[in-house]
């Protein structure tokens, strides 16, 4: 995974499909009745408990996934070790909130289930999903192969474009090709050597380039001259406003 594949993870498309996802498996979970829940009550009630508690608890550990994985990979933490704890601390609220909720619904389930036992069993189904969703979000993404790395320069040219972080280098997008070299963006920023911004956390941008701005939702991106499109993080916003390269509606300045 690289940034561009967490930055993926983000958009509107993603989040539908994990929440999907949830729903659909908590279905099927109230439709078998796993540990003993089988016996609670009707086929609906089970599969709305079932759904309801997936897709509350998958979207807490998406935002968890999300917030974790870029940081973890960054320091070759892997998700062997950052997933059960994970699931190990986001999971205890989330038990405590299922198990109320099930106690609520079947008062029995008080004196016949503990929560260290429904806290047990929280961690097991937790571990398995979350563990499988990350395996299939990783799918395909082999290693690359060592990619040319070119000598910094010590000044960019009039022709840059953008700089985009790919893992522990910086691309350098031209008016005619690219080029990757090993620093960090704050480094390569510092040498470009005319007006721009940043304007996402792996994102830097010439001014003179954007030719327009596209909104998907609650998503913005600045076009650039060369086509390509450069996230801007929502925190960046009010900076491009306040610098005028936007206008109140979010629409490139004139």
């Amino acid at each position: 995974m690289n940034r561009s594949d967490f930055d993926r993870l983000n958009t509107r498309r993603a989040w539908a499909t994990d929440v999907a996802g949830f729903a659909v498996t908590g279905a099927v979970l109230g439709v078998v009745g796993p540990f003993g829940s089988y016996f609670n009550d009707a086929l609906p009630m089970r599969v709305a408990y079932w759904t309801a508690l997936f897709v509350v608890s998958g979207a807490v550990f998406g935002i968890g996934v999300r917030l974790i994985w870029p940081r973890a990979q960054e320091r070759r933490i892997p998700p062997v070790v950052w997933v059960p704890l994970l699931i190990a601390v986001a999971g205890l609220p989330l038990s405590l909130l299922g198990r109320s909720v099930a106690v609520a619904l079947w008062p029995p389930l008080e004196r016949a289930l503990s929560l260290t036992e429904y806290y047990a069993q929280s961690l097991l189904v937790g571990i398995a999903y979350t563990g499988l969703y990350v395996a299939w979000r990783s799918r395909g993404r082999t290693a690359p192969a060592a990619p040319e790395v070119e000598t910094p320069p010590d000044r960019w040219g009039p022709d840059l474009i953008c700089l985009q972080m790919e893992d522990h280098y910086v691309r350098a997008h031209l008016e005619q090709g690219s080029r990757l070299v090993l620093m960090t963006l704050g480094q390569a920023m510092a040498r470009t050597g005319q007006e721009g911004l940043q304007v996402h956390r792996s994102w830097w941008v010439a001014r003179r380039a954007v030719t327009a701005t596209v909104r998907d939702g609650r998503n913005l991106r600045l076009r650039l001259s060369n086509g390509m499109e450069a996230p801007v993080a929502r925190t960046a916003v009010a900076r491009l406003r306040a610098a005028g390269w936007l206008d109140a509606q979010d629409r490139l300045s004139s």
